[in-house]
């Protein structure tokens, strides 16, 4: 009997053991995300399209920072002004994603993993700082292989019109 007790209490502290080690979905989609650290190039396609970005070359720099507990993300294109950074970060048990974006605003989302571990979608939550020239809304990264990721981008203008960024990202670093 005392075998016994003993044999069970093993069994239900190697499984507690393995529920603590065990890791949450927002840290499985942060360690994938963080695989995309380097620097990228693509052309951007956007619907409707917008004269000013369509077609043209942006760069992205993906850099993992603070003792691996953010990631930053910078976008950069030819001949534009603005040099949009996001932050993806881990908040507990949520991944939560800010962007610091040109329209003067700060809009965050929570990021959750497709079942099948390749697609991180993020899904707006709230804004901070002023609306009045619209705000980043959605946002959608799709890991494809080492060298190959997307990323589409929703903008809502003002009066809530959707404006949808794709850009089929190539591995440059």
């Amino acid at each position: 009997m005392k075998s016994l007790r003993l044999a069970l209490s093993v069994v239900v502290l190697m499984s507690l053991s393995t529920v603590a080690f065990a890791q949450s979905d927002a840290q499985k989609s942060f360690d994938k995300l963080k695989t995309l650290a380097g620097s990228w190039e693509a052309h951007v396609t956007t619907v409707p399209q917008q004269a000013e970005i369509e077609g043209k070359l942006m760069q992205v720099s993906l850099r993992v920072t603070s003792m691996g507990n953010a990631l930053v993300h910078e976008m950069t294109g030819a001949g534009r002004p603005d040099d949009p950074i996001t932050m993806l970060y881990l908040d507990g048990d949520r991944l939560l994603l800010t962007h610091y974006c040109d329209a003067g605003n700060r809009p965050r989302m929570a990021g959750k993993m497709s079942p099948d571990g390749k697609t991180v979608e993020f899904d707006f939550l709230d804004v901070a700082g002023s609306t009045q020239y619209g705000h980043m809304h959605h946002a959608v990264f799709t890991v494809i292989d080492a060298n190959h990721h997307t990323e589409d981008w929703t903008y809502m203008t003002p009066g809530d019109k959707p404006v949808h960024a794709h850009l089929d990202l190539q591995r440059t670093k």
